[in-house]
């Protein structure tokens, strides 16, 4: 049962929002067809070789890429912020 603005289905709704918005943020994150990098593009040293293999498309080294997941961490939660109205005006 829907109560306020909300529909019958809008928690469903909302966590299918937040699921494709993180899907669509990782595929971002992808390199397509780009060779991996011998070294790091942040800082210049050289990737292991292990990870340019586990990771086709690597342009960082492992140290520079955990800075860089902190930073995205920070700026994008898991919290959708696509809610409905309803929510809103709780």
């Amino acid at each position: 049962m829907a109560s306020g603005w909300a529909s019958d289905d809008a928690v469903n709704q909302q966590i299918d929002n937040t699921i494709a918005d993180a899907i669509t943020n990782a595929r971002r994150q992808l390199h397509h067809g780009i060779a991996s990098a011998h070294f790091c593009v942040e800082c210049g040293d050289l990737i292991a070789e292990a990870r340019r293999q586990a990771l086709p498309g690597v342009q960082y080294c492992l140290s520079c890429q955990q800075e860089i997941d902190k930073q995205m961490a920070k700026a994008f939660s898991l919290y959708n912020r696509r809610g409905s109205k309803d929510s809103q005006l709780r």
